[in-house]
């Protein structure tokens, strides 16, 4: 018997990996390694500039970077974390500014390209008819995919200071943040009853917000594709433990045809707030992996 191939993989601890890393799931074929990295976005820029990876979670704003630039990376058709985004839109609680008055505003984001900050600016725009171009955005850190560049009306800040403590000086209007959101009553939420909203817009569209996508790295789908096989395979039985009811909002999604409509839903924003060179088709986004996993369910 062959030994099995292994996997450096880096998946952030969640329902889904959590039998993967407890080996509750094995297979005799593949043996996913986790790398621990946390915050996870730091995997990020390695695995799309030097694929230090085998297989990687990665932002999805970040994974349509990597297809329009040719980065070495295929993009799985499954979704490991999704979540509703409008509230993570914050102010200081003292001067909370109205959405209709955030045009000309410095509103602070990690970076540009970050997926919450591109999700919060498709709905600012889906809601508030408030475009892109009309807000100063206050970032840190630069694209993980290094061919990007920040359109013009983004600022990078000098300040080693956090986007909270930003925003307690006064020095931006309002800030997103994702996992990072701080505690307590000092912030609020600057979109009135986003959680409502969030759950409106999931009873229209039928998905929820994409952060984060699987990826493999396109030498190991070139070198052992059989191997990258039987790891999607793990991962959908993963997902099979902690499924939720159709009728409720799920942060895990596997499959193409589940992904095609939500896919095209994000390229059009990406294209809008000037995060891709190009509009990306479908079969560009999906084609590598549907022939490395051809003969799966979709």
């Amino acid at each position: 018997m062959t030994d099995p191939v292994t996997l450096r993989t880096v998946l952030a601890t969640s329902p889904l990996s959590t039998p993967l890393k407890r080996h509750v799931i094995t297979s005799p074929r593949v043996r996913l390694d986790f790398a621990e990295v946390s915050p996870v976005h730091e995997a990020f820029a390695p695995m799309v500039r030097k694929q230090a990876y085998d297989l990687c979670e990665l932002a999805i704003v970040t994974c349509l970077q990597a297809i329009a630039y040719d980065r070495p990376i295929v993009m799985l058709p499954v979704v490991v974390a999704s979540r509703f985004q409008r509230g993570c839109l914050i102010s200081h609680r003292a001067r909370v500014p109205a959405v209709a008055d955030l045009a000309g505003k410095r509103i602070g984001v990690r970076a540009y390209t970050q997926t919450t900050g591109m999700w919060v600016r498709a709905h600012l725009a889906e809601d508030y008819g408030l475009s892109t171009e009309s807000v100063h955005w206050v970032t840190r850190d630069p694209a993980h995919v290094e061919q990007y560049h920040d359109p013009r009306f983004v600022e990078h800040m000098a300040s080693p200071k956090s986007l909270p403590d930003m925003l307690r000086d006064g020095d931006i209007d309002a800030a997103i943040l994702g996992n990072d959101l701080p505690k307590g009553d000092e912030f609020a939420p600057v979109i009135p009853a986003a959680a409502t909203k969030d759950l409106e817009w999931w009873r229209q569209h039928r998905f929820m917000p994409i952060n984060h996508m699987m990826v493999a790295s396109r030498d190991v789908s070139r070198r052992d594709p059989g191997a990258v096989k039987e790891a999607y395979r793990l991962l959908a039985h993963a997902h099979g433990l902690s499924a939720v009811p159709e009728d409720e909002p799920s942060p895990v999604v596997f499959g193409f045809a589940a992904l095609r409509e939500p896919v095209l839903w994000i390229i059009d924003a990406c294209m809008e707030q000037g995060l891709l060179p190009r509009r990306l088709g479908l079969d560009e986004v999906f084609g590598p992996a549907e022939d490395l996993l051809g003969g799966l369910p979709d």
